[in-house]
């Protein structure tokens, strides 16, 4: 018989490629998550893991095994989501992953609309990227992750997560006041290939919407600059250090006096933001009214 607590860790393992990370994110040592995957692979008969430069890969049998885990472990989320509803389940505290314009935009209306609608749910924020909040989510220190696409993003198809479309926005381009294309009323990403770039990091998704941006246009950008904080980026901008896309909502009341921004001409980067769980945990009575709440925020939100 195969413990589905070993499944977590094989699950944990295949996230983050590393058995000393998969230790850290289940709270466990490395020595004993190894003991655990020895015992799984005794359980199954099969070797599941093997080595990939300084990290570990899943065989062909452990993605089998992986491919049910996803199942098995959703189908124990929907059993606890049941059991809360039998108790009631009315009370309770609901951990949110989000990037800091995702609360802004949505999170914070939304613990304001649960407060009036369902007082006994009290919501607790992380703030994390939107890359890093799935990793939270899957791992368990989240309930709901506040999410973007980028690439490398987990699919629609996942078996490990429900996702919930929640909205769209455009990228604008934000250039200095003095810029030769500052004047014009949309800039093509294709005039800034000769300029310096202000970015977000590597692994921010903001950073890989940007490179897919000016790669569709036809070229790399020369980033010189590096911030994941849109105000940095903007001040930056504004001292004239280079051009930036920034997502429209973080602009929202920032002082924009020495930069001008415009939308992009053409194809444009869009930020789309979904809310996630682990599959099976949607219907939980504490976690379905905060996936509502998020949604008909997001639903009053202004057209881009």
């Amino acid at each position: 018989m195969i413990d589905p607590r070993r499944l977590r860790i094989l699950r944990a393992v295949a996230d983050h490629r590393t058995v000393t990370a998969a230790a850290a994110a289940l709270y466990l040592t490395p020595s004993a998550v190894s003991q655990q995957l020895a015992a799984l692979e005794q359980e199954t008969g099969h070797a599941l893991l093997t080595r990939s430069g300084r990290g570990v890969r899943l065989t062909a049998a452990g993605e089998i095994l992986l491919g049910h885990a996803h199942e098995v472990l959703a189908q124990l989320e929907r059993a606890e989501a049941e059991l809360a509803a039998y108790a009631g389940g009315s009370a309770g505290e609901v951990t949110v992953a989000a990037f800091a314009t995702g609360i802004a935009e949505v999170l914070a209306p939304a613990i304001s609309r649960l407060g009036r609608e369902h007082p006994g749910i009290r919501l607790r924020v992380r703030d994390a990227e939107g890359d890093q909040s799935l990793l939270l989510l899957l791992d368990g220190e989240a309930d709901v992750a506040l999410a973007v696409e980028y690439r490398g993003a987990p699919g629609a198809d996942d078996g490990r997560l429900s996702v919930l479309p929640l909205y769209a926005e455009p990228f604008d381009a934000v250039l200095p006041s003095g810029h030769p294309l500052a004047d014009l009323p949309a800039v093509a990403l294709g005039d800034l290939s000769d300029s310096d770039w202000v970015g977000q990091y590597p692994g921010n998704p903001c950073h890989d919407m940007t490179l897919l941006a000016c790669e569709l246009a036809g070229f790399q950008p020369r980033f010189v600059h590096s911030s994941d904080d849109f105000r940095a980026v903007t001040a930056l901008v504004g001292a004239g250090a280079g051009v930036a896309l920034v997502p429209r909502s973080a602009l929202r009341g920032m002082d924009l006096k020495e930069v001008q921004v415009r939308p992009v001409a053409g194809p444009a980067a869009t930020r789309r933001v979904f809310a996630a769980t682990r599959r099976g945990a949607e219907a939980h009575p504490l976690i379905a009214p905060v996936l509502a709440a998020l949604s008909r925020e997001a639903e009053r939100l202004p057209e881009h």
